[in-house]
């Protein structure tokens, strides 16, 4: 299944390694689910990640980063033209419109049109079966 991950979804993870976006990671890492990027949200990913306030360790984030980077699919992503409140959450929209993502995952749905597409860690666990 080919999926989008917005990056609060990736950060919630590994803070909460027990948790709901934790399982979704484990999904991604085990191959279950395809991941699908381009530059601007790789950047966001890394980025992020590399922020004092959350106090991941390079030697932790680096080797997540290298295997989403090789393991998922970059995306060229086709504009829309929808406006969005913060334009970075739009990179992610995109994404999953122009790589036939079957689901945008964030913590963060209001960011987003109304839609199937965009699904919440939870409510996408509680979908699924793997």
């Amino acid at each position: 299944m080919r999926v989008v991950l917005d990056t609060n979804v990736l950060v919630s993870a590994l803070l909460n390694p027990g948790g709901t976006p934790a399982q979704i990671l484990n999904l991604v890492l085990n191959g279950k689910l395809t991941l699908l990027f381009d530059n601007r949200i790789f950047n966001e990913y890394t980025e992020v990640l590399k922020r004092d306030v959350f106090g991941f360790k390079d030697e932790w984030t680096q080797p997540l980063l290298d295997f989403l980077k090789y393991e998922g699919e970059y995306i060229t992503a086709e504009p829309v033209k929808i406006p969005f409140k913060d334009q970075d959450d739009k990179a992610f929209y995109e994404v999953a419109k122009s790589g036939n993502a079957r689901y945008l995952i964030t913590g963060n749905g209001i960011h987003f049109p109304e839609e199937d597409l965009v699904i919440s860690p939870k409510d996408f666990i509680g979908a699924n079966t793997f």
